[in-house]
């Protein structure tokens, strides 16, 4: 039943990961996203603060030994200052349809680290399965040039490698969670990482002097909507729901059913964005996706 329950979350995680990617990519598009990774961490803090204390009591994680503030505060800068702030800027770059798709790579990495750091199984048919999700996001970001034989990629490259650097960010910040939460409350395991990652976007905007970013976008309403949206879904329910299903099964198969967003993704992505999706782009990440699970079926 733990394992059920832990895949049921990672499921609703992929759903949460969808919409909040979709809504910080408007968002980061008319303020910039580092005013948005700031903003939304506080939002989630407090939203957390309040359904925790309705839960048990407790606005802030005080209970928590600190071994687990020690290793969820790395994670928190690892994964949102370091991960969140490349993810976001690719979804200003390149768009949250293909980060999320370059985003498929954070199950190998994140198994990869748990392999190295917690000791976790990594087959064979993990590493046969990383080379699948690679070739199927070579094949979305290729695209061979109309009047000669050249095979070039199709998005900027800053974009790419921004995106995969979110991917190790994520794949590493979810394993440290893991080490740091242990049987510890999921919510407030988040709040913690949450208020690591706004002590570090913090003291990043004092030395870029930058809060007059984040001021006028808290006078943008239509950014803060997106903002709100992608704060509920996000940090508060998606992260939470991530840490929770790493509580109840592998780091590695939670992180396989998270990837499904590249795919889910698509729909909205022309509806809502209007983007031009081809079949081949379709392909390439249903590929992306079957590689990620080649990691558990064989």
């Amino acid at each position: 039943m733990g394992n059920i329950f832990g895949e049921l979350a990672s499921l609703a995680t992929a759903l949460c990961w969808t919409v909040t990617s979709l809504a910080f990519e408007s968002a980061g598009k008319k303020v910039g996203s580092l005013s948005v990774n700031l903003i939304r961490l506080v939002l989630a803090f407090f939203l957390i603060g309040i359904f925790s204390y309705l839960r048990n009591g407790l606005f802030v994680a005080t209970d928590a030994s600190l071994y687990a503030w020690g290793w969820l505060a790395i994670s928190g800068v690892i994964g949102f200052v370091i991960g969140d702030l490349l993810l976001f800027q690719a979804f200003v770059v390149i768009g949250a349809r293909v980060s999320m798709l370059i985003m498929a790579l954070t199950p190998p990495i994140a198994a990869f680290f748990g392999w190295v750091i917690l000791n976790e199984q990594m087959p064979i048919s993990g590493l046969i399965g990383m080379a699948v999700t690679i070739i199927g996001i070579i094949i979305v970001i290729m695209a061979k040039e109309t009047h000669s034989k050249t095979v070039k990629i199709k998005y900027p490259i800053r974009g790419v490698l921004l995106a995969f650097g979110g991917a190790v960010g994520q794949g590493l910040g979810l394993v440290f969670s893991k080490l740091g939460m242990k049987d510890y409350d999921p919510f407030l395991s988040t709040q913690i990482r949450i208020l690591a990652g706004i002590v570090g976007f913090s003291i990043l905007f004092f030395v870029l002097g930058k809060w007059k970013h984040v001021f006028m976008a808290l006078c943008n309403k239509k950014a803060m909507v997106g903002i709100s949206i992608g704060s509920i879904f996000g940090p508060f329910l998606g992260v939470s729901l991530s840490l929770l299903a790493i509580q109840h099964t592998t780091t590695g198969i939670a992180s396989t059913i998270m990837a499904i967003v590249p795919v889910l993704i698509i729909a909205p992505a022309v509806i809502i964005f209007k983007e031009k999706i081809t079949l081949k782009e379709i392909l390439g990440a249903i590929i992306a996706f079957a590689g990620v699970v080649m990691f558990f079926i064989f």
